[in-house]
């Protein structure tokens, strides 16, 4: 008897961001160097060098990449002008992965704070245009809390450009 399929492939998540990258081959160093990612595997194209796909895993989760490929209609930022999606990352220590992240190239667009919603968190953009939010939950907050700290936070704000 035939075992039957999967819809979702063991391990993986009904979600999985999939990056155009100018550059996968440099991509995939670079997030293995920063983040810690682990290649399970990559395709190129055949004859050619290109990657037309390729699956990193980062902690429970996988982020699948390729070259950019204009025939089949994918762009990456610098030919969008910047992207218009984030990847957020939870990671064990939010201070380490950043610091390591820069380290690699990546440029800092928020250096990690504590944050009103219970995280630790700092934004970056890395070498190929891609924008990343690195966050490690540091304290339980409830709803209540989260808006109570968050109107804190605002009418502060607005003392300060006043």
């Amino acid at each position: 008897m035939a075992s039957k399929v999967k819809p979702i492939p063991e391990g993986h998540h009904a979600v999985t961001p999939y990056l155009m990258v100018a550059g996968a081959d440099q991509a995939i160093a670079f997030y293995k160097k920063a983040f810690g990612a682990v290649e399970v595997g990559r395709m190129t194209v055949p004859g050619g060098h290109d990657i037309m796909h390729a699956a990193l895993k980062f902690g429970d989760s996988f982020l699948f990449l390729a070259d950019v490929c204009p025939g089949m209609g994918g762009s990456d930022p610098a030919a969008l002008g910047g992207t218009p999606v984030g990847i957020h990352l939870y990671v064990e220590n939010v201070d380490a992965v950043f610091d390591r992240a820069v380290a690699a190239g990546a440029t800092v667009k928020m250096p990690p704070a504590d944050m009103f919603w219970g995280d630790r968190f700092a934004k970056l953009t890395d070498p190929f245009g891609h924008d990343w939010s690195l966050a490690t939950h540091v304290e339980d907050v409830s709803h209540e809390e989260m808006v109570r700290r968050s109107a804190a936070l605002f009418a502060n704000q607005g003392q300060k450009h006043a």
